[in-house]
């Protein structure tokens, strides 16, 4: 299979995740280890990158879409400043119990993503995520699913691959997967 598009998962994914709780601003966003490195090396792999990511904190009033904003512009320049960069994000921020189309496990961001770039092929694009849920979205739309364990003793038994860390997946993954920058 010749992939050209990766869906990413954000907390956990990119940044630390806080646990029981939400990135509200950008003195709480932290990258993870290695992952500007990562952004970089798979940028010059996918012809896409898109992080899709639940942000219910802004449904639930803790933050708003404009602190939202602020936290994803400081991260992309820091992202495309270290030579990697994400063609869009995608955000969800209903509450859980709304049951959205657009929260994952619903397809509602994946959707969002094929509207705005219609050649994207879902059967040739991969998610990556920390989570069963993040597992699931990419299993619903059809995509190849890759987990990561972030150092946990936690497997997923939903995914296709399990990696370390995006940059374990961006260094060993990229060569056991057959990835094309061209559609």
């Amino acid at each position: 299979m010749n992939y050209n598009t990766l869906f990413l998962d954000r907390d956990g994914v990119i940044n630390r995740q806080i646990i029981n709780g939400y990135v509200t601003n950008i003195e709480e966003f932290e990258f993870l280890p290695s992952v500007l490195e990562a952004l970089a090396i798979l940028s010059n792999k996918f012809q896409y990158l898109f992080i899709v990511t639940n942000q219910q904190g802004i449904g639930k009033g803790i933050f708003s879409m404009d602190k939202l904003l602020d936290i994803h512009r400081y991260m992309l320049e820091k992202i495309e400043k270290n030579g990697g960069r994400i063609d869009k994000i995608y955000v969800a921020p209903n509450l859980e119990s709304e049951n959205s189309m657009n929260r994952k496990p619903q397809l509602g961001m994946a959707w969002q993503a094929k509207k705005d770039f219609p050649d994207i092929d879902f059967k040739r694009s991969i998610m990556i995520g920390d989570s069963a849920v993040d597992m699931q979205f990419g299993k619903n739309a059809g995509m190849t699913t890759v987990f990561l364990s972030n150092n946990l003793s936690e497997n997923q038994e939903n995914a296709d691959y399990i990696f370390q860390d995006l940059f374990d997946f961006a260094v060993n993954g990229v060569n056991n997967l057959v990835i094309t920058n061209n559609s």
